[in-house]
C-alpha cells in the first residue's frame, strides 16, 4: 500500500472531477451563500477545469495515488506580485483534497509537501492558501505544515 505522488495525466480526469466536486459540495455545504453551488454535473464541470490546467506550466496539479486508484490531489500554481492583494509573488495552494476513506494517512500532509516543492523549485518565495472557516479540519492540517493565519475574508450579502 505505497503512496505514489505524481503529475496528473489525462487519465485521471474522472478522479480529479470526483474529488474536486467533493471539495464543491463540502464548501457549499458550509456557506451556501459564499460558495457556488454544486449544479447538476459538478463532477463533469471539475474535471474539465483541472483539465484546462494540466499542461500549464505555472501550474501543478499532483495526484496521491495507492494501489492504482487516485485517492487525492492538490492544485498549486506560481501567482505574481499583487499591489491588489498587498503581496509580492508566491506560489498558491488553490485546491486539496482527499478521499474521505484515505484521510488521517498523511495523504494530505504529502500531497502539501509535493505542492511546496514544486513551488519552491519554480521560484516561489512563500505559498499562500485559502480554507474555508468552518473548514477545522483542514486548518489543523495547514496550522501542522506551519502555515500562518494572515488574512480573514469577510463577506456582506447584497
Amino acid at each position: 500500500m505505497t503512496l505514489t505522488i505524481r503529475p496528473a495525466v489525462d487519465s485521471d480526469l474522472d478522479a480529479l472531477g470526483r474529488l474536486g466536486a467533493m471539495l464543491l459540495r463540502t464548501h457549499h455545504a458550509l456557506d451556501p451563500k459564499r460558495f457556488i453551488p454544486p449544479g447538476d454535473d459538478p463532477d463533469a464541470g471539475y474535471a474539465w477545469f483541472l483539465g484546462t490546467q494540466l499542461r500549464r506550466d505555472d501550474v501543478a496539479v499532483l495526484v496521491a495515488e495507492r494501489d492504482g486508484a487516485v485517492i487525492g490531489y492538490v492544485y498549486a500554481g506560481l501567482e505574481p506580485h499583487s499591489w491588489k492583494e498587498l503581496r509580492e509573488a508566491a506560489g498558491f495552494i488553490h485546491d486539496l483534497a482527499v478521499d474521505e476513506r484515505a484521510r488521517s494517512g498523511g495523504v494530505a500532509s504529502a500531497l502539501i509537501e509535493a505542492a511546496i516543492d514544486w513551488l519552491r523549485n519554480h521560484g516561489a518565495p512563500r505559498v499562500l492558501l485559502w480554507t474555508a472557516e468552518g473548514n477545522t479540519v483542514a486548518q489543523r492540517v495547514f496550522a501542522a505544515r506551519n502555515f500562518r493565519r494572515t488574512m480573514i475574508e469577510m463577506t456582506l450579502e447584497l
